[in-house]
């Protein structure tokens, strides 16, 4: 990994202090007072700085999902905490996510703030709550996202997808949108360096990303499924495949 000088790192450091407590202003003062769409559009904005504050780089791909979307599931593999900071840099989202980001040192709170469906997975009578409370969101307008492998990789590889949230997307007859991440160095090969997996805490996770030189991730639209008539296991399987296929 080519490193960033020291100055730069602690340029880098105070400048996402910075924008963190900026978001922390935001999220407990003003957004509980702020319409849908306002909201969201400073959650994109808020976003695509800390992004800029760590130095990462965003490259997209594919059809770019329109400004007048909705009532979509966006379905993604998982890598990183920035997973979540990359899509919204570009479409604002919903995320459901597993329960522990709550304990993790402010941005749990941020995220939460933003509206985020926790799902318990040591609590298996709250799956079928779960898909009733997803589907009304979607139902209601929102877009969503999903990290079906319900865990992070260190992006050499895509683990099995759960596709019981999938359901929500049938109930409420919406497209899935296949969503395939990948975090790359100069030469094209995987950033692994990247990755939030493992043993790796949040802190030394972000200390790693502050120290590179260049950070870069890809996010390759993919073609949207439509739900309509099918079940919930060939919905998973396809958009388990586009995204291996993708990343292949």
């Amino acid at each position: 990994m080519v490193q960033a000088s020291l100055v730069t790192q602690i340029y880098r450091v105070t400048r996402v202090f910075l924008h963190t407590l900026i978001g922390l202003i935001i999220a407990s003062v003003f957004l509980p007072f702020l319409s849908k769409n306002t909201k969201l559009a400073l959650i994109k904005w808020w976003c695509g700085g800390l992004l800029r504050a760590f130095h990462i780089k965003v490259v997209t791909f594919g059809e770019l999902p329109p400004a007048s979307t909705k009532s979509v599931m966006f379905v993604a593999n998982h890598i990183s905490w920035s997973d979540i900071h990359a899509l919204n840099s570009k479409i604002a989202l919903r995320f459901i996510a597993k329960s522990e980001i709550r304990s993790w040192p402010v941005f749990g709170y941020l995220v939460e703030k933003a509206n985020t469906l926790f799902i318990d997975r040591s609590k298996r009578q709250e799956a079928g709550k779960i898909v009733d409370i997803t589907a009304a969101s979607l139902i209601s307008g929102d877009n969503l996202c999903f990290f079906p492998e319900g865990t992070t990789t260190d992006g050499q590889q895509v683990l099995p997808f759960k596709g019981s949230v999938l359901q929500a997307a049938i109930a409420a007859n919406s497209r899935i949108w296949p969503v395939a991440i990948r975090y790359v160095n100069i030469d094209g090969s995987i950033n692994t360096n990247m990755a939030y997996a493992g043993e790796t805490s949040l802190i030394d996770s972000m200390h790693l990303v502050v120290k590179q030189k260049n950070a870069t991730v890809e996010l390759h639209f993919l073609n949207p499924i439509n739900s309509t008539g099918k079940d919930r296991r060939h919905l998973t399987q396809a958009a388990y495949d586009a995204i291996v296929t993708k990343l292949a």
